[in-house]
């Protein structure tokens, strides 16, 4: 996965569509995570080593004008010793020319440390750029890894469910409709046979009606014989 390695600068879209392209994306996309993590390891113990290095230098350049500052009182009380016979004026400013000598050395190698301090301090400062950059494309990968393992679940419960509907098609809901259809049959045939039984009932019931009325006719017809009607 080195190719990844100067993928620093792209953007969402750029990860997306080159996602797109992988045989296994997800695998794929946490081992560009992983390998840029590893840069990050190896950038971040690059900035330390050199932070190092300044923060040495700063206490060099510190500790050097700080005994540059003793040279020069060192150089002063010579001569105040001088001035107040306590010592001779050759000796006095032999030793205070020796001591100006020395401070005037540290303070050279104090510039010379503050011109390195400067130069590591801007390769610090690349490295805590390298750094932000990582960090943040870190951020971008893992976002487009989470896309993609929510993808994935989602695909994956659709997948099962709809492996479940087919198993019902196949298998529960036919049975059912071949059950609801018996039933419907069933129910139609029996309202059927109940409409055929009420007009049968009906029929009967007519045909009694008119027999009836005929053997009512007759008795009529005999009682007004009877009474000379």
């Amino acid at each position: 996965m080195n190719i990844f390695k100067r993928l620093l600068k792209i953007g969402q879209s750029e990860i997306h569509s080159l996602v797109e392209k992988m045989e296994d994306p997800i695998a794929l996309t946490q081992e560009v995570i992983n390998d840029m993590k590893g840069q990050l390891l190896a950038t971040e113990e690059m900035y330390i080593s050199a932070r190092a290095v300044v923060i040495r230098l700063e206490h060099s350049i510190d500790d050097r004008k700080a005994e540059a500052i003793v040279y020069e009182e060192k150089a002063e009380k010579v001569l105040l010793m001088a001035q107040n016979k306590e010592l001779s004026k050759e000796k006095a400013e032999s030793l205070a020319i020796e001591a100006l000598r020395l401070q005037k050395q540290l303070l050279d190698e104090s510039e010379d440390f503050k011109e390195q301090a400067l130069m590591h301090k801007k390769k610090v400062e690349e490295i805590e750029e390298k750094i932000d950059v990582l960090k943040f494309n870190i951020g971008k990968w893992k976002k487009e890894l989470d896309s993609l393992i929510a993808k994935k679940q989602i695909n994956s419960a659709t997948e099962f469910a709809n492996r479940q509907m087919a198993n019902i098609d196949n298998n529960s809901t036919v049975d059912m409709l071949k059950k609801l259809r018996s039933s419907e049959q069933e129910d139609e045939a029996y309202a059927e046979a109940i409409n055929e039984l009420a007009k049968l009932k009906m029929n009967q019931d007519i045909d009694y009606a008119l027999e009836s009325g005929d053997s009512v006719k007759k008795d009529l017809e005999n009682l007004k014989k009877k009474l000379g009607l």
